[in-house]
Parts: C-alpha cells; structure tokens; sequence
C-alpha cells in the first residue's frame, strides 16, 4: 500500500515537473521577466536625471560668483530643476503616458536651461577658467551621456516588453495570465534622435 502511494506521489512530482518545464520553456515567464526588465532600466533613467540635478545647485552658485548679474539665467536654470524634480515617475505610475510625457518636457525644459547658461559662461574667461566650474562641466557631461544611454536602454527594454505581448505565444499568455500588465509608455519621438536626451552644449 505504501509502495503504491509512493509511486503515486512520485508520478505526480514528475508530471508537475514535466508541466513546469513544458511551460517555461514555451515563454510563460517571458512577461514578467521582460516587464521587470523595463523597470529596472527606467530606474537607471532616474538614477542618471537625479544625478545631473544634484549637480546643478553647486555649478549655479560657481556661475553666480562671477556672473551675479545673469539672474534670469540663473533663475531659469533654478526653476527648471525644482520643475523637473517635482515631477516623478515610478513603477506604479511608468504605464502612463501623459505622466511620462510631463516628466520628458520637465527634463527636456532644464537642458534647455542649462544650455542658456553654458551660453552665458562663454562670456566668463575667468569663469572657464575656474577650477569647480571645469569640474562640474566634466560631470555635467558625462551625465548627459549616461542619460543617453540609459534613455536607449530603458526604449530597447519597453520595445522588447511590448512586442513579447504583441506577438504569439506571449499574447497568449498575456491574454490567459498577466492582463493586468499593460502596453508600456515609452519617450515620444521628437526628433530623429529621440532615444538620446536633449544635449547641453558646452562649447
């Protein structure tokens, strides 16, 4: 009797087994892997965002020490950045896009800011030449580059998302199993270099 049961219970764990197999090798867990995927890249796009705002308080007070009298640069460049950091956009809100499209114009708006007062540097030889100012212009830069990519790979992440629901099996299983994770958002094309952020020119 045991013996029986025994085998019982072993043919079912091969059977769940073989079920298990059978199904995540035909893409059942393509969705949520995809799905967290394009998560985890939109955190590397906040991380990249959150990093050029951080340094904007200290370049502003370095161009402020020599150029005082370009306050409404200045002032741009302030109220873009308190725009742009109001602005959040998480996991539980990345499938809306009137809210990603509000976060790409705040961010959009504070590159422009920071162009206008790169701009304004030129005027400054003393400023350019300056010790903090070079510094932070270096970062600034290769922030800007970061968000670039990090921009690209949080599209590439959404496209393969999108596509994996789109198209068969994964539209099977997203019909039978994850119809609560929607179409995904992605930054709208505005230009021909639209997976790139807008860049600050420095020179």
């Amino acid at each position: 009797m045991q013996a029986a049961q025994g085998y019982r219970w072993g043919l079912k764990a091969a059977v769940l087994l073989l079920i298990g197999t059978v199904l995540s090798g035909c893409g059942i867990n393509n969705i949520p892997t995809l799905d967290e995927q394009a998560k985890a890249a939109w955190g590397q796009v906040q991380n990249q965002y959150q990093r050029r705002a951080d340094l904007i308080p200290n370049l502003v007070e370095v161009v402020k020490g020599y150029a005082a009298h370009e306050q409404d640069t200045l002032t741009a460049v302030i109220e873009a950045r308190a725009k742009a950091t109001s602005i959040q956009v998480d996991a539980s809100t990345l499938d809306n896009p009137e809210k990603l499209k509000q976060f790409q114009q705040a961010q959009d708006g504070l590159s422009g800011a920071l162009s206008r007062l790169m701009v304004v540097s030129e005027r400054y030889p003393d400023l350019k030449a300056n010790q903090n100012f070079l510094a932070l212009q270096s970062q600034l830069e290769g922030t800007e580059n970061r968000i670039a990519v990090a921009r690209r790979d949080f599209i590439q992440a959404v496209q393969a998302y999108n596509t994996e629901i789109r198209t068969f099996p994964g539209r099977l299983w997203h019909s039978v199993m994850y119809s609560d994770l929607p179409i995904r958002a992605t930054f709208e094309a505005t230009s021909a270099d639209a997976d790139k952020a807008p860049q600050v020119k420095f020179k």
